[in-house]
């Protein structure tokens, strides 16, 4: 299987009560903290879910990392970044 269809295929799938988040890994430092494209998304509605965001943003192309802050319980905290 690539990685690009392990992304496709298995992002977001449950895994002991969780969502898992697939991305490409990004060894160059520069490049994972450069910070360029970085949105921070808030007041998001506590209902919302990451493939939901994923999906969301995705028609303004290509997304490595899309994540909902959530508390100890799993519930979200109403913003993520993408």
């Amino acid at each position: 299987m690539t990685a690009a269809r392990a992304i496709e295929v298995l992002n977001f799938t449950p895994l002991n009560g969780k969502s898992i988040r697939i991305m490409y890994s990004h060894r160059d430092p520069s490049v994972r903290k450069s910070g360029s494209g970085n949105i921070f998304i808030k007041n998001l509605d506590k209902a919302i879910g990451q493939k939901a965001l994923h999906d969301t943003f995705s028609t303004f192309g290509n997304i490595l990392s899309c994540k909902i802050a959530t508390d100890s319980t799993g519930q979200s905290k109403g913003y993520g970044f993408v």
